[in-house]
């Protein structure tokens, strides 16, 4: 008779067993059951799962068991976007509570060289890094990343998405050879398997978590044909009718911007997070977003993964995405951990290819 899992199975030290107690950690989540074990075993490992399983978990746990048992390792944790960075960062926090020696820098753009340049003269064991801003820093000699370890590729097709695969041929001239490489994605193109070939050695597969080829059972989607121009007004008729938390998305920096100051002009409490804004107001817009101070987030794709805010009640797609997965991984935002949620799409004249191919996309995989 198979038992439940239970974070107890794994044996780990009292200090880290100690602080998963404190985030009352009791049952792993399927990627969690599945990628631990062999993490802790020294395994390369590829993990498909989706945000919001708990795969940050899943590699934290054998990153801190294996820098506890040898405090001259480092590791490296490289993510796609500077909120996903401070995310694993408040995770890793949390996980070595009573660990202080472990020590922890965040390596991303948009913040000043300096603050990070004096984190990085300490020798943190832990570096958590945007490929861009890293290899900015491989070039100044300010990051020596001869130490590491433990290697982790989070939300890898996201990071190829966003054009960094230069980036990371180039700093993994500075990464041992000789180290552990768990790699985590939520799909599996041929650019993720040629990464897996290139960079880690005999990994061993995991697929767990919700399928990232059809949406969550209890999104509620809708979609709406409406002319470009129209499409402000749109917004604001439905946003009458619609009662807790909106993420609105746009295709653009400037059409984001655009929406919402409209929204601002219209009386809403709304704030906007792209690619083109400071992290200091990135940072600041989406707090405001997750305490209930902004009823309304516009954001470009930036936000469709990698971003973990609660009890989304509704996303619109202000403009259509070009790509079907990024129509999952949007409306993926709400209905989050077994909740409700509503997702609604604007489909303007030049849209409809698109709208083909996303609703072509779900019916194909709509079994699967």
């Amino acid at each position: 008779m198979n038992q439940t899992p239970s974070f107890d199975q794994f044996v780990l030290p009292e200090a880290l067993k100690k602080a998963i107690a404190d985030l009352n950690f009791t049952t792993p989540t399927p990627i969690q059951a599945e990628a631990i074990p062999w993490g802790l075993a020294k395994r390369d490992l590829v993990g498909c799962a989706q945000t919001g399983t708990g795969k940050t978990v899943a590699y934290l746990i054998p990153l801190i068991f294996q820098l506890l048992k040898n405090n001259r390792k480092g590791a490296l944790i490289l993510v796609p976007t500077r909120e996903l960075a401070e995310q694993v960062a408040v995770v890793f926090r949390k996980l070595a509570k009573y660990t202080p020696d472990l020590r922890s820098a965040i390596i991303i753009g948009g913040v000043p060289m300096p603050g990070q340049i004096r984190a990085l003269q300490k020798h943190p064991q832990v570096i958590i890094a945007t490929p861009g801003r890293l290899v900015d820093h491989l070039r100044r000699g300010t990051v020596s990343l001869r130490a590491t370890e433990f290697l982790v590729f989070d939300e890898a097709d996201r990071i190829l998405d966003m054009g960094f695969a230069p980036q990371i041929n180039e700093l993994m001239r500075f990464v041992p050879g000789a180290r552990q490489t768990l790699l985590f994605s939520a799909t599996m193109p041929p650019s993720i398997e040629k990464i897996s070939a290139k960079y880690l050695k005999g990994p061993v597969r995991v697929n767990a978590g919700p399928a990232i080829s059809k949406p969550a059972e209890k999104i509620e989607q809708q979609h709406m044909h409406v002319a470009s121009a129209a499409k402000k007004e749109m917004l604001k008729e439905e946003l009458k009718t619609r009662t807790g938390t909106v993420l609105v998305f746009a295709r653009t920096k400037h059409r984001a911007d655009n929406v919402c100051r409209f929204l601002l002009d219209s009386g809403h409490s709304a704030g906007r997070i792209h690619g083109g804004r400071t992290q200091g107001q990135r940072t600041k817009t989406l707090e405001g977003f997750r305490t209930g101070k902004l009823q309304i987030l516009v954001a470009t794709d930036l936000v469709s993964r990698g971003i973990d805010v609660a009890n989304i009640a509704h996303v619109i797609n202000f403009d259509l995405p070009r790509c079907p997965e990024d129509y999952i991984h949007r409306i993926g935002r709400t209905a989050r951990a077994g909740a409700r949620g509503q997702a609604l799409s604007f489909i303007a004249p030049e849209e409809k290819g698109f709208w083909k191919q996303i609703s072509h996309f779900m019916a194909t995989h709509k079994e699967n």
